[in-house]
């Protein structure tokens, strides 16, 4: 049975006033999923683990955002968001609950647009940090990526090859790509505060990639779980235009 979660994050944030907030395109996008034991990992997270088969999992998501724009108005209200509207993007998640609500929490993000930096920790309370990026996720022989911290120079530096047998498909429901796909709520924390945005987007259309890490000392910047988390695989999906992107809400 395929993944029904995505229909019901829909109805989800449908039932909330004056959503979406924005629209965005999330072009070629790639997973590297690391599993590590929830008893390391916790004091990093501020929201209690959701764990699949009793091991809580981080992924990096490396993608490209393009034409973020308010979701009403059309060109009139696009043109103030032009200077962040496309960049690259790369997240570091792990997987919460939140009175019962599955979602992510972002351990850092990275991303090479100065305004957006300054931007994102204070409308959603994100963590932003600046680096260079550089995606080659659309080569058919294989994908690279390389995101490099400013401030600390650490990096993350991979490549990946599709699976030779392995197709564009959603994710089997209770399967480990979905609980690590199929995502819909992020949690945050301002001044104390639980906070929370909704996305919506169809199910990942995704596949398995052959991925190998060369350097991953981004990790490191993030807490010692580092050091105990174990590398499990990785999935590539061409993304999707017109992605929904809620409101910053109290949790």
């Amino acid at each position: 049975m395929k993944t029904n979660i995505s229909a019901n994050a829909r109805e989800r944030m449908l039932e909330e006033r004056f959503e979406p907030l924005f629209l965005a395109d999330w072009a070629d996008a790639v997973f590297l999923h690391y599993a590590v034991k929830p008893e390391v990992l916790q004091p990093f997270v501020p929201f209690p683990l959701d764990l699949h088969e009793g091991m809580a999992y981080v992924s990096f998501v490396a993608f490209t955002m393009r034409h973020m724009r308010p979701s009403r108005g059309g060109k009139w209200t696009a043109w103030p968001l032009k200077p962040i509207a496309t960049h690259e993007f790369l997240n570091l998640r792990t997987y919460v609950t939140h009175k019962g609500e599955p979602g992510i929490y972002f351990l850092a993000e990275w991303l090479p647009n100065k305004l957006s930096v300054l931007l994102g920790p204070v409308v959603f309370g994100l963590p932003y940090r600046h680096a260079s990026a550089s995606y080659c996720h659309d080569s058919a022989p294989g994908m690279t990526g390389r995101v490099t911290d400013t401030d600390s120079g650490c990096a993350l530096r991979y490549s990946a090859q599709p699976v030779a047998t392995a197709t564009l498909d959603t994710a089997e429901s209770g399967s480990l790509a979905e609980f690590l796909l199929e995502r819909y709520t992020a949690f945050t924390s301002i001044l104390g505060l639980p906070r929370r945005f909704r996305v919506w987007h169809p199910a990942w259309r995704h596949t398995a990639v052959n991925a190998t890490i060369h350097e991953n000392s981004l990790s490191a910047l993030n807490g010692g779980w580092h050091r105990a988390a174990r590398f499990i695989g990785a999935h590539y999906a061409p993304g999707f235009n017109d992605i929904w992107m809620g409101h910053p809400r109290l949790a």
